[in-house]
């Protein structure tokens, strides 16, 4: 006689799984983590495997996640593309060697692993060593073929190099953003007033699916290249074979592989590549173990939907519980309403954390957060940390949902919701929360770099309705300083000086600091180079905005709209009424671009440079700067307390650099 409940447990488990797999797959959005996503799915294996009577053929514990969607052609892969079961702990992974060596009936098997990219799983087709066609992996069987999206990937090869050529190989691998990308958008995106995204893979995912070109362009993507699906004739006996010959055909591969004999060795990999992953360029969860011998990954076949042959050993995310203490409202420069979790401090990826992110509302009542809940932090991938989940086996008795305003909690504004937004808004523009954010990010180092106006004296200005825009900055008078708390004679007259000296600062920075939407300091730079002036950058119409390199249509036609608005040209002309003279972006010559073509990382604190100036040298000399060691940094420059990038660097064997090398090699000595 069957159990209905479990038929209905099981039920539950199978409808919340595929909802879960839309998140991910299709919409790039996951509510969970890829460990609490497991868990899941291990209850339902176990289910099905206690009650088979309940088993079915299309049950997600027994298929491919599908990441079919609407608007791209589907293609047929020549052999099945499957996805890797996974494994959380040393127990689970000797098991799996257990398993492989009883399939095998043998001992002492090798393996290769490798490092387990957070990207977007991709099958790419060559003929005669021509690209064909990048499909994804769709539902095993076929794919989407992205590959109009797929040709935007520089380090994707059209062509292989090399001898030995099989006249068709499906090679597949893992498109992913490198993390100094993800964080160049999300850093334009927070200075465009713009919800940052959670992590580089749901980026990568999300731009992979897109049909917008333009944007696609927009958001550079990278790809490595390391499974060999179907290839005619056959090229290899061995993985590492395969390897190999990826580097002579001119594949991309990734930052790190081994060859290891038996389970202990291979553990030892696993643990060696945890200590040094976090020098790659791109976001890596874990580790890819495979059996060396193609003929044993035949021998050991594969289910439906993961081979036997290999599994993906997952690091764990960096995790803390700790008492959710307080949820306050944080009113940005945009009107947006951020709630955030304050919280008993606790210790997290090496630093005190007292606050995280709840993102907004909807993702506040999914989770059911309370005031008093003890909560999960996590920091994988976020900008700042982030509850995860609610230990909801602690919740007090008396615990109650939060309560959001219906109007704004700085100005009493009634808030609303934007179509096609989860965010709640405040749209009193003279909402004294926006206006201190809008000064705040003019005068910041970012911006116009104006020292001494901070946050506490920004607070006083508004306050005391000394100032209520950008322009009423240079309207400010020295007496009415004085009357500033914390001011003196000296602090007042340092500030006036530094609110002169930025009347002259770079184009860009005033294109920043206006905070014209979508647009930050990348894009700021670019519309300076290609207009030189703030009189023709008003001027300009859609068409010719978009000829920038890097602004697409949304970000003219906001751009457009910014100085239409009749309030934004009377505070564009009040600031060049003031004495506001931004000096034009001066042409690099060839002679001096001595650094062109080059990446440099900086850390640390230098002997008497800015980071900041430090940067703008580099790319005065043509050079790039990134957030973050890899294998494409040429220079580290380092001040002191250096930390972990020198570390990085010195194990990859970039070459270090002084703030006093940096300087001669930039010929300024």
């Amino acid at each position: 006689m069957k159990d209905h409940r479990i038929e209905e447990k099981i039920r539950h488990l199978r409808s919340e799984i595929e909802r879960h797999d839309t998140l991910y797959y299709k919409n790039s959005d996951p509510e969970v983590s890829d460990a609490e996503y497991d868990v899941l799915k291990r209850e339902l294996e176990d289910l099905e495997s206690a009650h088979p009577e309940f088993a079915t053929g299309d049950s997600p514990t027994r298929r491919v996640g599908d990441d079919l969607v609407e608007g791209f052609e589907s293609y047929t892969h020549r052999l099945p593309m499957l996805s890797l079961d996974n494994t959380y702990s040393k127990d689970e992974f000797f098991a799996f060697v257990e398993r492989v060596e009883k399939g095998l009936e043998t001992s002492g098997i090798e393996f290769v692993v490798e490092p387990k990219i957070d990207g977007v799983a991709v099958s790419v087709t060559y003929e005669n060593g021509v690209l064909e066609r990048a499909v994804t992996r769709g539902n095993g069987t076929e794919g989407d073929d992205i590959t109009a999206n797929a040709l935007f990937i520089d380090e994707l090869p059209r062509r292989m190099k090399g001898s030995a050529i099989p006249a068709i190989l499906e090679v597949r691998g893992e498109i992913y953003m490198r993390n100094d990308e993800f964080d160049r958008i999300n850093e334009d995106r927070i200075a465009a007033g713009l919800e940052t995204f959670k992590n580089p893979r749901n980026l990568a995912s999300g731009t992979v699916k897109m049909l917008d070109r333009d944007e696609v362009a927009k958001r550079k993507l990278d790809v490595v290249l390391y499974g060999m699906g179907y290839c005619e004739p056959d090229a290899v006996s061995t993985q590492s074979e395969f390897h190999e010959k990826l580097l002579e055909w001119g594949f991309p591969v990734g930052e790190s592989f081994w060859k290891a004999e038996g389970a202990e060795e291979a553990w030892s990999a696993i643990e060696e590549l945890d200590f040094i992953r976090d020098s790659f360029p791109y976001p890596t969860d874990g580790a890819v173990v495979k059996t060396n011998l193609l003929s044993q990954q035949d021998l050991l076949g594969s289910t439906s939907k993961a081979p036997r042959w290999a599994i993906a050993f997952k690091y764990a995310a960096e995790q803390s519980e700790t008492l959710l203490e307080g949820i306050t409202l944080q009113v940005g420069r945009t009107g947006v309403l951020t709630p955030v979790a304050e919280l008993k401090p606790t210790q997290l990826a090496g630093t005190t954390v007292s606050r995280a992110t709840l993102h907004n509302q909807e993702e506040m009542e999914r989770k059911d957060v309370r005031i008093g809940d003890s909560v999960i932090v996590e920091k994988a991938g976020e900008i700042i940390p982030a509850v995860i989940r609610v230990a909801l086996e602690k919740r007090p008795d008396n615990s109650v949902p939060f309560a959001f305003p219906d109007s704004c909690p700085e100005c009493g504004t009634k808030t609303i919701k934007l179509e096609g937004e989860v965010a709640l808004r405040c749209i009193n523009q003279d909402c004294p929360a926006q206006v201190r954010g809008r000064l705040e990010h003019f005068a910041s180092r970012q911006c116009m770099d104006i020292e001494g106006l901070g946050e506490a004296v920004i607070d006083q200005l508004v306050d005391r309705s000394l100032v209520s825009n950008i322009a009423d900055i240079y309207g400010l008078q020295y007496d009415r300083l004085l009357e500033l708390e914390k001011f003196a004679e000296k602090s007042a007259q340092n500030l006036m000086d530094a609110i002169e000296r930025s009347k002259s600062n770079e184009l860009w920075r005033l294109l920043h600091g206006l905070g014209i939407p979508q647009v930050g300091a990348s894009a700021a730079k670019d519309l300076a180079k290609a207009f030189g002036s703030i009189d023709a950058l008003r001027s300009a119409d859609s068409e010719r905005l978009v000829e920038v390199d890097g602004i697409g249509e949304k970000t003219a036609g906001g751009i457009v709209d910014f100085f239409a608005n009749e309030v934004n040209r009377q505070i564009i002309d009040a600031l060049f009424g003031s004495g506001m003279s931004p000096l034009e972006p001066t042409p690099i010559n060839k002679e001096d671009a001595i650094f062109e073509g080059m990446t440099f990382v900086i850390t640390g604190t230098l002997p008497s440079m800015k980071r900041d100036e430090a940067k703008e040298l580099i790319e005065r000399k043509g050079g790039k700067v990134a957030g973050s060691v890899s294998k494409k940094t040429n220079f580290l420059v380092t001040g002191e307390s250096a930390g972990s990038k020198l570390t990085k660097a010195e194990g990859l064997g970039i070459e270090i650099l002084s703030e006093e090398e940096l300087v001669a090699r930039a010929g300024l000595v």
